[in-house]
């Protein structure tokens, strides 16, 4: 096969360029690095204020089990590449987003607990002088709790952030064990790639919940619920043409009634406020 045989077999191999294949990688593009970008403006906030109260940190647990269970479910059933490295992406985020709610609350409790000093006036009644009493208030003691202390109420509200990286080391490598196990269970493959997407379609329950808890959405990110809004909506149109599986498409739908569930606390509290002023202000 001379040079020219070789160039044209190349040339063969190298996919056309059409607008059709544009679109198509730009697609792929958005599904790989679009979860991130809503996560963007919640992370600047939190940056910003070096306030987390306003954001569930489970919302970050949610995708790390649902991105887990992905890559799990893509070595029993291949699904599209694109998909494989948005979950890959995802976890890396997530435990960004995580350590850094940790660093702000740890952060926050250490202002809190430092010692005070009060100063009290007194008047000496015989000679008028006015003294300063100073009253010193020793530092409260912050409790730790971390992951190998197995309290169930503390749960994903660990002080540290290696008890995180625990937690995903232990739930990755025990689910891995039994995906290995029964990888050629068409069963196993199926409930394992329903229970990613269906956690993952939950994404924004932990959310509404904190919403609901606090009665309102402040420190929650607008930007970052209608870029879930737009995400997921577009994610499940790419679902129902690229026909992935059905319970990718049928989870995608679950996950925009929540993001617009979200939306609707953001006007039902702004019009009907049940924080009061001065603790809304902060």
């Amino acid at each position: 096969m001379d040079i020219e045989d070789q160039m044209r077999n190349i040339a063969n191999e190298i996919p056309e360029i059409t607008v059709v294949n544009l679109v198509t990688w730009g697609a792929s593009g958005a599904m790989i690095f679009g979860g991130v970008i809503p996560f963007i403006p919640q992370y600047r906030d939190i940056k910003r204020t070096s306030d987390a109260d306003g954001f569930s940190i489970f919302v970050c647990l949610t995708l790390l089990v649902a991105n887990t269970l992905r890559i799990l479910f893509w070595f029993g059933k291949h699904f599209e590449l694109p998909l494989l490295a948005q979950s890959i992406i995802m976890i890396f985020t997530m435990l960004v987003m995580v350590q850094l709610c940790v660093n702000v609350k740890n952060r926050s409790e250490i202002i809190a607990m430092r010692p005070h000093t009060l100063t009290e006036k007194r008047r000496s009644v015989d000679d008028g002088v006015t003294s300063h009493l100073s009253i010193k208030i020793p530092h409260q003691t912050s409790l730790r709790h971390t992951f190998t202390d197995f309290d169930t109420q503390y749960f994903w509200k660990w002080t540290d952030f290696s008890s995180y990286i625990e937690f995903m080391l232990v739930f990755s490598t025990g689910m891995g064990f039994v995906t290995f196990l029964f990888v050629d269970t068409v069963f196993y493959v199926e409930l394992i790639g329903f229970l990613a997407v269906f956690t993952e379609a939950l994404l924004g329950a932990p959310q509404f919940w904190k919403n609901f808890q606090n009665k309102s959405t402040i420190g929650m990110s607008i930007k970052m619920v209608c870029f879930w809004t737009m995400g997921d909506v577009f994610k499940t149109g790419y679902f129902i043409v690229r026909q992935a599986p059905p319970q990718f498409y049928i989870c995608g739908t679950m996950q925009v009634v929540i993001d617009i569930s979200i939306l609707s606390q953001v006007f039902y509290y702004k019009y009907h406020p049940q924080v009061p002023p001065k603790k809304a202000a902060q």
